[in-house]
Order: structure tokens, then C-alpha cells, then sequence
């Protein structure tokens, strides 16, 4: 977790187990109401903590939210790598589908995560930093490059993160009333992806 998002860097094992509960309430209540409804109080009554607990970590509800995404964007990261790392074969479409999967898994199993994905839905000013997806599309370039083949290069960047952002389009469309995911949108994040094997070298 990143220090500059909490007042209190927790040091202490069950510091951090307490900001792990205030994130994981934080959550189921993203989950519930949208990421847009959560207050701090909010937060303090999911976890069964007071509102003086989240106050000592997280300067308002924006901090916890930005924490949230951050703590996403983290668990996307160790997922994706683990997927790769069951891929049998060898072609830029195993990756690719890897890559797919992982991200729609996230919306199926990750509380709150289909509200707030990686945090880029965030209005959050000023824009001092790089798109989440971004990042996400610069770390899954340095992998599928070792392993698959694509060039290490901006244009690769770009087109991935092209592609991650109209499956997160899609995908937060399919997901929008239906727990599952409305199938005509997951099929058509899928197609939107698959283009992407013809930039491996």
C-alpha cells in the first residue's frame, strides 16, 4: 500500500490487519451502493470499528477509495502473473485469453471491484498521476513480452491499453445488473481483446 495514502503507515501486524478490515468493509459497501455513496461512516459500521479508527489511517472517504483502487490494481497485477504462469502453450492468443479471464474473474469475484475497477472512475484533482490503466497496460507489456513475445515498446502500450479500455467499457456494461455478466457483453470484451495477438513479434 502505498504510505501517501494513509495518515498512519501501519508497522505492526495488527496495524495492518486493521487497514486490511477497514478496506475489505470498505468494499462490501462500494459493492452495495456504488463507490459513489460510500462515506467514512459507512466504512466504520461495515468493519465494526468507530469512525475515529478510519480517520487515524485514511484522511477522508476519497483516501479510502483511492486506497481501494490502489489495492486492486495490486491484486489484478498478482493474479495476471499467476495466470501466466499456468499457460501451457505458447501463442500470444493464450495470453491474451489469460489476460481476459483474469480481468473478468476480478469483476465476478472481487468485492466492489465492478464499481471501481482499478480507480480510474475516479474524479480525483488534480490529475497528478498516470491512468491505472496505464500502469496495468505497461506491467502486462514487460510479461507478455518475456514470455510471449510482444515488443517492449510505447506503441505496445498503447494498444494494450487500448484494448483494456473497451473491455472495461464492456465489461462494467455487462456487469451493470447481472452478477454473472450479461454474455453478450463479455463476447463482445473478448472479440475487442483478441486483436491483440497480432501485435506479438
Amino acid at each position: 500500500m502505498k504510505s501517501g495514502l494513509l495518515i498512519n503507515t501501519p508497522v505492526q501486524a495488527r496495524s495492518n490487519a486493521r487497514v486490511t478490515a477497514l478496506l475489505d468493509a470498505a468494499a462490501k459497501v462500494v459493492h452495495a451502493k456504488g463507490f459513489e455513496e460510500l462515506t467514512t461512516a459507512d466504512v466504520a459500521e461495515a468493519a465494526g470499528a468507530s469512525i475515529g479508527t478510519v480517520y487515524r489511517y485514511f484522511e477522508d472517504r476519497v483516501k479510502v477509495l483511492e486506497a481501494l483502487a490502489i489495492r486492486n490494481l495490486e491484486r489484478t497485477d498478482r493474479r495476471f502473473l499467476d495466470a501466466l504462469d499456468q499457460i501451457d502453450g505458447s501463442a500470444p492468443s493464450d495470453a491474451i485469453n489469460v489476460m481476459f479471464d483474469m480481468y473478468l474473474g476480478m469483476f465476478r469475484t472481487e468485492p466492489g471491484f465492478r464499481s471501481l475497477r482499478l480507480g480510474d472512475v475516479l474524479d480525483i484533482r488534480p490529475r497528478n498521476r498516470e491512468s491505472r490503466l496505464t500502469t496495468a497496460a505497461r506491467r502486462m507489456t514487460e510479461q507478455l513480452s518475456v514470455r510471449f513475445g510482444f515488443a517492449n515498446n510505447a506503441a505496445t502500450v498503447r494498444e494494450i491499453e487500448k484494448s483494456l479500455v473497451a473491455v472495461d467499457a464492456y465489461l462494467a456494461r455487462a456487469f451493470f445488473n447481472d452478477d454473472r455478466g450479461d454474455a453478450f457483453f463479455v463476447d463482445a470484451a473478448r472479440a475487442s481483446v483478441m486483436s491483440l495477438s497480432s501485435i506479438a513479434t
